[in-house]
């Protein structure tokens, strides 16, 4: 679950994004998998979750529900997020009572998920920390950029398109909400959430065209 520790952007930004993980441990309870899945996938929609999926086949934004259950294995590990820490409580709540026997993780700003964790009765086995960013910081985009490729823990969203995505909503040849999905369209896991990242591009680009209209009037 560490590839999701590194989310940046500001922090009112960052309290609308969590991620919920299944996780097995393999020769521990690594068999059997589809059914505990499956009550995942049902806590997760009963409360919204806004993106989910199977890195062994995609996320919800591109692929039907049916089609990720159908490819669902003893590999699989269904991960997902939650815009509200609301959502995070119930799903919480959920799944103590199915008490699958798989590990629940959840992964958001501290301040957060902890009161989160209380609220649902449930005590936090581990926390994971991340630790921020080392080395030649120069070399990395903007942290516009970084706060919608970050949502990705694997990287697979090249920068580039980030901006050229931001263009083709500049132009209007995109909405920010068909951007974000196709931004998330390339993270498998299913932990990307497009809608943080329309609300990104939206105030980045109105930001510029304020700017641009101000520079005019100079």
């Amino acid at each position: 679950m560490t590839h999701s520790l590194h989310r940046s952007g500001p922090i009112e930004s960052q309290k609308k994004d969590f991620n919920w993980f299944m996780y097995q441990t393999k020769g521990v309870n690594d068999v059997n998998i589809k059914p505990k899945a499956l009550e995942f996938i049902a806590a997760a929609e009963a409360v919204g979750s806004e993106n989910w999926g199977d890195v062994k086949s995609g996320p919800r934004t591109q692929y039907k529900t049916e089609e990720i259950i159908d490819r669902i294995t003893d590999k699989s590990r269904i991960r997902g997020v939650f815009t509200k820490r609301e959502q995070v409580v119930e799903f919480l709540k959920i799944m103590k009572e199915k008490d699958t026997g798989l590990s629940v993780v959840i992964t958001g700003v501290l301040s957060e998920v902890l009161p989160a964790c209380e609220e649902a009765e449930v005590t936090p086995h581990s926390i994971n920390y991340s630790l921020g960013v080392w080395g030649k910081k120069d070399n990395l985009p903007d942290d516009t950029t970084l706060s919608i490729t970050t949502m990705c823990g694997h990287h697979m969203i090249p920068p580039k398109y980030v901006e050229h995505m931001m263009d083709q909503v500049k132009k209007g040849r995109l909405t920010a909400d068909e951007a974000a999905i196709k931004l998330a369209n390339f993270c498998y896991c299913g932990i990307y959430n497009q809608v943080r990242c329309s609300d990104i591009i939206s105030k980045t680009v109105n930001e510029a065209a304020e700017k641009e209209v101000a520079s005019t009037k100079e």
